[in-house]
């Protein structure tokens, strides 16, 4: 199967939104490019990786609680927090929050970027549970570039699920695991800048984090800002 496209000034990511080290990856990148001044850009285009599949498991709390405390360190001013409510009310599928940020993609790169990053603290730390509908939307208001009813009205008509599985079932197998990057240049990465490695089984063992480098995200903005016209 061919790479994924990519245009100039532009970064692909194929990620799901309940992925922790995503989160941070996309963190430390909008930090570098914000600080680079390309904010108008420099643009991501999210795909879908979707990790309940991959797994063929319900997301759960032994695998992704257990990550946290590895996680959260790396971004101590995101504020990840334990699951702060009723365990009953974890969401087991990210299905629907992934496809909430391919439809806002249908109104700006940006819409899409901010309710991403707006879902993934929604979970990772206000506990929010956004499997649900009426939590994505809720969320959704809260981002300005943001249009909730159109927002709401793709969902409800499914427009985003077919080429948001398509891309997903092409590039599967190609992808090494969330996040993977993919640059203009022919360049990819997958969790940049982060080695680490388990002890015992996932859910049961633990994470240890080797190495962590900051500096590979400004690397990464300039390699994108490279491919400019």
């Amino acid at each position: 199967m061919p790479r994924p496209e990519v245009g100039p000034g532009q970064i692909v990511v194929f990620t799901d939104v309940m992925c922790g080290w995503a989160t941070v990856a996309l963190h430390h990148l909008y930090r570098a490019r914000a600080q680079a001044g390309l904010d108008d850009r420099v643009t991501f285009d999210h795909r879908l990786f979707l990790l309940e599949d991959v797994n063929q498991m319900a997301l759960n709390t032994k695998v992704i609680e257990g990550e946290k405390p590895v996680v959260g360190q790396l971004v101590q001013e995101l504020e990840f927090k334990p699951w702060q409510r009723d365990p009953s009310e974890y969401p087991v599928t990210s299905l629907l929050a992934n496809e909430a940020v391919q439809a806002a993609k249908a109104q700006s790169a940006h819409a899409a970027e901010h309710l991403d990053m707006a879902l993934r603290l929604a979970f990772w730390r206000d506990s929010r549970c956004i499997s649900m509908r009426h939590e994505i939307l809720d969320v959704a208001d809260a981002c300005p570039d943001v249009d909730t009813d159109a927002l709401a009205e793709a969902l409800d008509d499914g427009r985003a699920r077919a080429g948001m599985m398509h891309a997903y079932h092409a590039h599967r197998d190609d992808i090494q695991g969330s996040p993977h990057f993919f640059f203009a240049d022919g360049y990819d990465v997958h969790n940049p800048g982060v080695e680490m490695h388990q002890v015992g089984e996932s859910g049961a063992g633990f994470l240890v984090l080797d190495s962590h480098d900051p500096s590979v995200y400004d690397e990464l903005i300039d390699r994108a800002a490279a491919t400019l016209t």
